[in-house]
């Protein structure tokens, strides 16, 4: 039997594929499978929007290096796979990850990875993306400008810090209804500004106001996440802004921070744009379609599928940007 203390989780076993199903020459593939589960890659577009948006916005503005994009996006999707690792860690030992929970279940909660296997994760998966963030500092501001690298580097460390303590901890601050506040600055401002201003060594209004738009969005997602996971995040005592709010106060919220998102795309496209350029509209369909979504749920578990439409939604309009800079 596992034990039911969450506490004693260390000790479940590896992995939970027996020997009937898999022949001894494909296990190493089973396990390279079981750390790609972990690291839940579904969740990689969201990263990577906000460092879209900020090279679109740079390549608007003709300061562009396809080297510094690449960089910016691997760094971005080693520091969401060090949170996503984090999370399954955090929840998984504080029990929040159990059979009420409305998500797909995670890897410690299946027993697919041991906590102290997971845990080894973390540090691996920490060391690479600052290794990563090294490289992309480097390759962008060479040796010239030391302060400014040095701030980006402990931005660095910022970012892998929040990704561990989300969940992680006896003060996890996700458990302290501080996520929003967290999402929104790390995947809004410090992912569009950040990549943008590595391009160009610029920052400018309208970087300001398309950050603000993809942080409104990401915090959007986060909180399809805590409105469907809010009576076991109760239960558990992981007190989200949606747990302080309410249910039908966190859905109030909600429309706020979609239509908001959507003023500021509004705002950093300018209005002149839409009149020579009206199909840029479209750009808004996606949000409100899922407003329109979003009317008709009425259960926690009918949020999980507008979780991911909100979330490649905000994915596909930092490559719709993208693309009405690159052909402007």
């Amino acid at each position: 039997m596992r034990p039911k203390r969450a506490s004693k989780l260390f000790w479940i076993k590896e992995t939970q594929i027996s020997n009937s199903t898999l022949s001894s020459h494909n296990l190493l593939n089973a396990s390279f499978f079981v750390w790609l589960t972990a690291a839940r890659l579904r969740t990689l577009p969201l990263s990577m929007a906000g460092i879209i948006t900020g090279n679109a916005i740079a390549i608007k503005s003709e300061h562009f290096s396809s080297g510094i994009f690449i960089l910016s996006l691997l760094t971005a999707m080693a520091f969401q796979i060090t949170s996503n690792f984090a999370n399954d860690y955090g929840d998984g030992l504080k029990g929040t990850d159990n059979k009420n929970r409305i998500g797909p279940e995670r890897a410690l909660q299946k027993g697919l990875l041991t906590a102290v296997a997971l845990k080894k994760g973390i540090v691996v998966s920490a060391i690479v993306s600052f290794l990563l963030a090294i490289v992309l500092v480097y390759y962008a501001l060479g040796l010239d400008r030391v302060l400014i690298s040095m701030l980006f580097l402990m931005l660095a460390l910022l970012a892998i810090w929040a990704a561990i303590k989300y969940t992680v901890g006896k003060k996890a601050y996700g458990y302290i209804g501080l996520g929003d506040l967290f999402v929104f600055l790390f995947f809004g401002w410090v992912s569009v500004m950040g990549s943008f201003f590595l391009q160009s060594q610029l920052l400018d209004t309208t970087v300001f106001i398309y950050g603000t738009a993809l942080g409104l969005l990401s915090v959007g997602v986060l909180n399809l996440n805590n409105m469907r996971d809010i009576n076991n995040d109760k239960n558990s005592n992981k007190i989200t802004l949606a747990v302080l709010l309410g249910s039908q106060k966190a859905k109030i919220y909600h429309y706020f921070l979609i239509f908001f998102s959507g003023f500021c795309l509004f705002l950093g496209m300018g209005g002149a744009w839409f009149k020579e350029n009206p199909f840029i509209a479209l750009l808004f369909t996606p949000l409100i379609y899922h407003l329109y979504q979003l009317k008709k749920t009425t259960s926690p578990k009918g949020y999980d599928p507008l979780l991911k439409q909100l979330a490649l939604s905000t994915f596909a309009i930092s490559l719709f940007l993208l693309i009405i800079h690159t052909l402007e």
